[in-house]
Parts: C-alpha cells; structure tokens; sequence
C-alpha cells in the first residue's frame, strides 16, 4: 500500500490556565506504509478526557509523559484496521488502541490494542461505559469504596463518563446516592434515568457552607462512601458531612486542573483523623489486572438496561479541541466523544 495522508490535532503551544481554540492546530502528516509487525488504523470514535490536560503541563511530572509539541496529540480510539502486519489483526477488525485518538490514521504494532465487539454495544461506548471511563468507575466503587448495602455514597462529576457509571454501581450495591452536578438537566437525567436519590445542582450554593447544608439535608446519616472527581467546595463539603470510618476514593480533581497557581487544601482534612477517614487516590491502569472482572459485572449490567449511559458527541476531527475545552466548562452530558470517520469504509 502506498503512503496515507491523514489529517492530525497537535499542540501549537501549552495551555495558560484554560485551553483555548488557538492553543490547536489541524495539519496534514503522511504515513509511511505499515512495515513488519505495525498496521495501518482509521479512527471511528476518539475520545477526550480530563486527564489530557495534565500531559499539556510538562513542568508538573506526573504517572503519564507530557504531550510533545512535535508530535500529535494521542488518546483512546475505536479504530478500523485497513491493513494489518500484526498477527491476530485483519482488515475489518475494530480496536481499542490508545494512541489513535486526534488523527484520522496512524500505525500501530498492537501494543496498546485490543479488539472489540461492534455487536455487542455502540462502537463509542468502547471509550465510555465499557471503556477506561467505565472501568474506572468500577474500580473506585469496588477496589476502594467497598460499598455496602444501606450505606450513602456522594458522587461528585455524577453526570460525567465516570460518575454516571460510580452513581449507577452504587444503586445495585443498594446504596443511597447522592449525586451532585452542574446543571438542572443533568441532575434530571440523574433521578429519572439513572435512578439517583438526590441530585444537587451545585451551581446553586455559592460556596462550601451552603453545599454542606445541603449534602446534611440529603444525607441525616452522613455520608458512607465519596468518589472525587471535582476538588474544591465538594472535598471540603464531603469532609464536614463524612461518617467514622468512611471511604474516600479519589479519582480526579477537575476544578483545579486550569489553575495556574497552587490551591490550598480544605480547611478541615482534620476530619480524616478523628472519624477514622480512608482516602485513597487512583489511576485505573493500577486495576488492569482486574479488566475481566469489570466487563463481566458490568457488561451484563449494561445490557440488561440497568446501567445508562449519555454521550455528547461532535462530529468531525476539527471538533476534538471544542470538545475537549468543553470539558472544563460543563458542556458535556456523560461521555465526550467524537465522530472522526463512519463506522466501515464504503
């Protein structure tokens, strides 16, 4: 095959507090033909994610290398393969492969790839529900939460690709969840879809004293299990209200990823110590070892209509830097994820 020309996102520049539409840039790159042991990929669906905001801070070192200004962006990807020197990959096999998101080809060697069932579910819910975003949501709830029935859980981010999933596991785990997000028609979806028991709108409380009233209100017995995805005012509200011995997993801290200057701590992490407080921070690669755990309680659940699942999605690649930015305003319902190509070739 002759060389592929694809079109691909890269970094102008790193990001000053909020990323910007200028801090991307569309070019045109051309693959060479795949060699020995590579194969040539055409993404379906792209994801974006959170955690790609910390790989445009090369001065912070973190579990993952920072994005380089030479290269494109990556990320996870359904992928179509088009041609395959790689054994156990044919042409018309769909992948998950963690290196093709923001561009429309790449080669792969299979090294971070696994394929998927286009029958089993939606080719995007590969990067969503039944992907990363799933399954770390399952991790947190069961590697660190440990819920048990009758306890409450507090999920913040619940309407987001990873909260939906924790408040959902939480109800089959008979908890009482309360879940908090940044608008009425997200916290609607949380009651009536996703059969949450209180969804607060925290877009209604001006600071952590008045989201604290209101987690007590939902929550007289205190609060059992918190899953963090947002930092901030929620931390600190979840603090006051956690019960002795409560479990804390911490996931993610969205509202400080764009600060340029160091935030300081909650006031009362004193909490931690006199009621006897577990927290706990994660990355889902720890739990990979676990994948077929996750995929066979919640596959079944998945199908069996007793986990939903929303996606925003954007189509076409030039839409993946708004799609990320809208991350961190709140645009999405659920799952941000991208139409770069149609599902086969015609």
């Amino acid at each position: 095959m002759s060389a592929q020309k694809s079109k691909a996102v890269f970094l102008k520049n790193y990001p000053k507090g909020m990323p910007e539409a200028g801090d991307f840039d569309t070019r045109e790159i051309e693959l060479a033909a795949p060699g020995e042991g590579e194969m040539l990929l055409r993404t379906v669906w792209m994801s974006v994610d959170p955690y790609m905001r910390g790989r445009m801070r090369p001065e912070v070192k973190s579990y993952i290398p920072p994005f380089s200004l030479d290269a494109p962006l990556e990320g996870g990807a359904v992928s179509e393969v088009v041609e395959s020197n790689v054994a156990g990959f044919a042409p018309g096999d769909y992948v998950v492969d963690f290196s093709g998101g923001w561009k429309e080809y790449y080669l792969s060697k299979g090294e971070r790839t696994q394929k998927v069932d286009p029958n089993l579910a939606p080719l995007s819910a590969y990067l969503g529900v039944l992907g990363m975003p799933g399954m770390t949501a399952w991790a947190g709830v069961t590697q660190i939460l440990k819920p048990k029935e009758g306890e409450t859980m507090f999920v913040s981010g619940a309407a987001g690709a990873v909260g939906s999933v924790v408040c959902q596991l939480g109800k089959a785990k008979g908890c009482r969840v309360i879940a908090s997000a940044g608008s009425k028609a997200k916290c609607d979806w949380l009651e009536k879809e996703a059969g949450v028991d209180v969804a607060l709108n925290y877009k209604d409380y001006k600071d952590a004293r008045e989201l604290t009233k209101a987690l007590a209100a939902a929550a007289p017995k205190g609060v059992d299990c918190y899953f963090e995805n947002v930092g901030g005012m929620h931390l600190e509200a979840a603090l006051n209200c956690i019960g002795f011995g409560g479990r804390i997993a911490l996931c993610g801290m969205i509202a400080v990823y764009n600060e340029q200057e160091p935030v300081p701590g909650p006031p009362n992490l004193v909490n931690l110590i006199g009621r006897g407080v577990m927290a706990r921070g994660f990355i889902v690669s720890e739990f990979m070892d676990k994948a077929m755990e996750f995929a066979a309680e919640v596959a079944p659940l998945l199908a069996q209509g007793k986990i939903k699942f929303q996606e925003s999605v954007y189509d076409g690649l030039d839409k993946a830097p708004d799609a990320f930015i809208g991350l961190f305003k709140g645009e999405n319902m659920g799952k941000a994820v991208i139409r770069v190509g149609p599902d086969r070739l015609s």
